[in-house]
């Protein structure tokens, strides 16, 4: 077998020449580089000299050796390229560390001898090799056993750590539990409290209804009495009237009378008697009447009777409504009860947080004392450094009384080499000092300390009585000692950079001006010619600041435009252009070319903040006339370049010259309304428009930009103009949304058709983000002066004419994305089955794999067949690298995830009517999908898409007839699209 030693004994090495020798490792090179690692061997081929340190760095750190037969493959032509030696190393080599590998190769069992047959390493040198050997391996035995010892214990605290963390597990499970029983509980509170409350809601309700019935049933029971009262007085009535015709006919009746009468009487009653035998009609009519006189009396006396049975049914029902009405009455006051006890509570809060406001009005009043305390002790020091000022200037006016060569001598030792700007030298001249440099800060204590030993040197060498030079090692400690302040304020300047600055000795006039001017909240100009040190002042809002190249500086800003001229913009930065001479920014050393940063002033005791570092000229021309009062400008200074190149200032007036460019703007922005052409080269634009802007503050025009129209493929100028700028644009979009809503409509028909013109015409883009845009200024308020309130800056909702916009370049073939949804989905497979097209399919992935990638925002949207089946962006840019077009399956929401990974999508939406949708009305039906669906899904997606941050192609729906003809157009779209350039806006909210 291979693994076995030969039973034969080979030829002697040393016998062998080179070439037999390398012959021999070349049969078995393929045995020799699986067997052998380089690390192991190349020790032992060191110490035989065969190969370098630069040789084993190549064979194990080389890139291109990606494994470990390459690297000893590698190794054994290195060793070819040492000859017979090199033969022989490798040999010894493997005697020593693969003796089986050794037989193989050789057919020679392994020798104990070293170097038998080679000599290249003496028997005192392998031996020290091995012990090396050895003992680097006893180093790593131990440290393998040290590294067990740690893996261990630290698999021990890890296992305690385990132990508490399944302790903490039970216990959080436990409070789970709890907290679940007690949301239950609650629950069920919450449940019963609800159904009290519909229970109160129906009493309630029932209450009112009794109310409402009793209030009928008392006016049916009036009206009943009403009907009795009358009754009672037609029966009293007509009693009356029968006693009065009863008296009347008695008293009427006298004794003369009374014959006749009986007489009349019994004539009648013959009458009668006649009547009734001759006339049997009559007595048949008169009995029906008496009959009918005698049924309706029966009648009125069953109302009766009944009216009183209700009379007696309403007596019950009142009682039974007077029982309820107690009933709620005891109900009304607990609910009284309840509501004064919710009252005592909202009082007792009420009471509390006037409390707490109060409180917090005292913590803003001890705030504000203490900012005034420290207002108050700035100023004192202010006034006490002033103060100490004059003292060193009368410090430094005084004569020393030294002799010529110790003066001499003197400022040959403290001279310091001063320079200061291009600005400052021109400002202030001194013919009798050198050229002033703008140098670190130093430590006032280290100058103190410095200029009290140069005193006392000084001192010493005035109470000096020898007239001979100093020694050698007088000369030489005084030496030491410079280099030792030098060194001590090198430290020390480091550390106060931002601190301090140097600022030139002031003479006593100029620092009353000084003092004057800095009560006015300005910067002194009258400084002293005299050529006495520099000192220190440690630097306030009322001084210049040095933080990095940004120059801060505060003045009056009263009228700034008048001030200064600023040129430049977004693109190359706000530069000052010219400076008043004799104004207050020119006093306190504002020269042209140097950039505006941000400007901070206050205004209605508000501390405002506005950064022009990035803004358009008309933003900072604005922006300057707001200034009012005493203001603070950072500025970045002009450098000092050399001939050969210019500074960005230099650069953009020569441009102006020139006339290649017109300001420093530039920028972006896509249209969101149509806009006509109009007067004075007035730019003609419609909705979805990308424009170049390229001055915002055009000559002769206020409130217009200079634009020009860009090539949808190439970044082009095309025609340009002007149009609205954004606020007079602004202004003629929400016109524009006025006339939409408030137009007239004659027909439902004519309105909806001018409903659809101005939904093309007009795109509602709004914003409620705080972040900045480069239309607008950004103005933040910083902190109020007096009531301290540090509230944060509110968003405000706006309508957006324009939205800017970035160019992008996809390299690769873009995706596409078909809507409708329904038509998309029908579509898909077969634009997917087309030549240069691939259908996007989903990945089914593990829960931990799916929340992963979920957390990384690379799913972009959920499969509806199967669990944990999702469309990933590495599926997408899988079909993307092949250099075809991937067909996206998915909706509207998917857009704004391939934006975030740098994809972006081809967005086709095929407009639909119910002619079109007639034209698919078979393979709607086919895939389960109906007309009506269609055009819902249609009606729903198509406001969607102006809220894209990207363009979309909107087809008509009478371009295409039916699917080979769709299909084909949408072919010939995607073409058109992918040679477009993307614009892309940010996110506004």
């Amino acid at each position: 077998m291979a693994g076995e030693c030969v039973p034969f004994e080979g030829p002697d090495l040393k016998e062998m020449g080179e070439e037999e020798m390398w012959e021999l490792i070349n049969d078995n090179r393929h045995r020799i580089s699986l067997g052998v690692r380089p690390c192991i061997l190349i020790p032992y081929l060191r110490q035989a000299r065969v190969l370098t340190e630069m040789d084993e760095d190549e064979i194990l750190s080389c890139h291109n050796l990606t494994n470990r037969c390459m690297r000893t493959s590698y190794m054994l032509d290195l060793l070819r390229t040492q000859g017979r030696n090199g033969a022989v190393a490798l040999l010894e080599g493997l005697m020593i560390h693969y003796p089986t590998l050794y037989t193989q190769v050789t057919g020679r069992k392994p020798s104990t001898e070293p170097s038998r047959f080679s000599g290249l390493i003496k028997y005192s040198e392998l031996t020290e090799y091995l012990v090396r050997a050895v003992t680097g391996m006893q180093k790593e035995l131990q440290e393998a056993r040290c590294e067990a010892g740690r893996m261990s214990a630290r698999c021990t605290s890890l296992e305690s750590e385990i132990g508490q963390i399944m302790e903490q597990e039970e216990k959080s499970r436990c409070l789970q539990a709890e907290n679940e029983r007690m949301r239950r509980h609650l629950c069920s509170l919450q449940r019963k409290v609800t159904k009290l409350k519909d229970d109160k809601c129906d009493l309630y309700m029932r209450y009112t209804a009794a109310m409402e019935e009793k209030s009928a049933v008392n006016k049916r029971l009036h009206d009943l009495n009403l009907q009795v009262y009358q009754l009672q007085t037609e029966l009293q009535k007509t009693q009356i009237e029968k006693e009065f015709q009863r008296q009347r006919s008695v008293r009427s009746a006298s004794l003369a009378e009374t014959p006749k009468l009986q007489e009349e009487v019994r004539r009648l009653r013959s009458q009668l008697v006649k009547a009734e035998k001759l006339d049997p009609a009559r007595q048949d009519i008169l009995a029906q009447d008496l009959a009918q006189a005698i049924d309706s009396q029966v009648e009125l006396a069953e109302q009766l009777r009944c009216y009183r049975e209700e009379n007696e049914q309403l007596l019950r029902e009142k009682q039974g409504l007077i029982d309820q009405k107690e009933c709620l009455s005891l109900q009304v006051q607990q609910l009284t009860l309840d509501c004064n006890m919710h009252q005592q509570k909202s009082t007792m809060i009420h009471n509390q947080m006037r409390e707490l406001q109060a409180e917090r009005d005292q913590a803003y009043l001890s705030r504000n004392e203490a900012q005034a305390m420290i207002a108050r002790i700035l100023a004192e020091k202010d006034t006490l450094r002033c103060h100490l000022v004059e003292l060193q200037e009368r410090v430094f006016s005084l004569p020393p009384k030294r002799s010529p060569r110790e003066q001499q001598q003197s400022c040959d030792e403290t001279e310091i080499c001063w320079e200061s700007p291009r600005s400052s030298c021109e400002e202030f001249p001194f013919p009798n000092r050198r050229r002033l440099r703008r140098m670190d800060a130093v430590n006032p204590m280290s100058l103190r300390s410095c200029s009290s030993e140069r005193e006392d040197a000084a001192a010493s060498s005035v109470r000096s009585r020898n007239a001979e030079p100093p020694s050698s090692d007088s000369l030489r400690r005084r030496q030491e000692a410079l280099r030792a302040d030098r060194s001590l304020e090198s430290a020390e300047t480091d550390s106060l950079l931002d601190d301090f600055v140097f600022l030139p000795s002031v003479s006593s006039e100029g620092m009353q001006a000084s003092r004057l001017c800095s009560s006015k909240g300005s910067t002194s100009d009258s400084l002293s010619r005299t050529s006495v040190p520099p000192f220190l002042m440690r630097s306030r809002p009322k001084a210049i600041r040095i933080n990095g190249r940004v120059l801060s500086i505060s003045f009056q800003g009263e009228a700034m435009l008048s001030q200064l001229a600023v040129v430049g913009g977004n693109k190359t930065g706000v530069f000052v252009h010219q400076v008043t001479e004799g104004s207050a920014a020119h006093t306190v050393g504002i020269s042209p070319g140097a950039q505006i940063v941000e400007v901070k002033y206050e205004q209605k005791q508000r501390a405002l903040r506005m950064v022009l570092e990035d803004s358009t000229l008309e933003e900072a021309m604005w922006a300057l006339g707001q200034v009012s009062g005493l203001c603070h400008f950072s500025l970045r200074p002009r450098q000092d370049v050399s001939p050969a190149c210019c500074s960005d200032y230099e650069a953009l007036l020569q441009q102006l010259q020139n006339s290649e460019i017109s300001s420093g703007d530039s920028f972006y922005v896509r249209v969101n309304m149509s806009l006509p052409a109009g007067p004075n080269g007035t730019l003609a634009v419609s909705c979805n428009d990308i424009l170049h802007v390229t001055n915002t503050r055009p000559t002769g025009t206020e409130d217009s930009w200079h634009a020009s129209q860009v090539h949808p493929c190439q970044l082009l100028d095309l025609q340009s103009g002007t149009v609205p700028n954004y606020y007079r644009a602004q202004r003629l979009l929400i016109r524009a949304i006025e006339d939409m809503s408030f137009q007239t409509k004659k027909s439902h028909k004519a309105g909806r058709v001018v409903a659809q013109s101005k939904q093309k015409a007009v795109r509602i883009v709004s914003t409620g983000r705080q972040g900045r845009n480069p239309l607008w200024v950004s103005v933040e308020e910083e902190k109020s002066t007096e009531s301290g309130d540090t509230s944060a800056p509110k968003s405000c909702v706006t309508l957006m004419p324009y939205t800017l916009v970035t160019p992008h370049y996809p390299p690769v073939c873009r995706p596409v994305l078909l809507l409708p949804t329904v038509l998309g989905r029908i579509l898909d497979k077969k634009l997917a089955g087309w030549q240069g097209f691939q259908l996007c399919e989903p990945e089914v992935l593990s829960f931990c794999e799916h929340a992963s990638r979920l957390q990384r925002s690379e799913i972009l949207e959920e499969c509806e067949q199967e669990r944990n089946c999702c469309y990933t962006l590495q599926s997408v840019e899988k079909v993307m690298k092949k250099g075809i077009h991937c067909v996206l399956p998915l909706g509207l929401d998917c857009v704004r995830r391939l934006h975030r990974a740098e994809i972006f999508p081809i967005i086709i939406f095929i407009g639909q009517a119910a002619r079109s949708a007639r034209k698919l009305r078979s393979k709607l039906q086919r895939h389960g999908q109906s007309e009506e669906r269609l055009l819902a899904c249609s009606r729903r997606e198509e406001p969607l898409l102006d809220k894209l941050p990207c363009l979309y192609h909107s087809m008509a729906p009478d371009s295409w007839c039916d699917q080979t003809s769709l299909l084909t157009r949408l072919r010939t779209i995607i073409w058109e699209e992918q040679k477009k350039i993307v614009w892309v806006e940010p996110d506004l909210w």
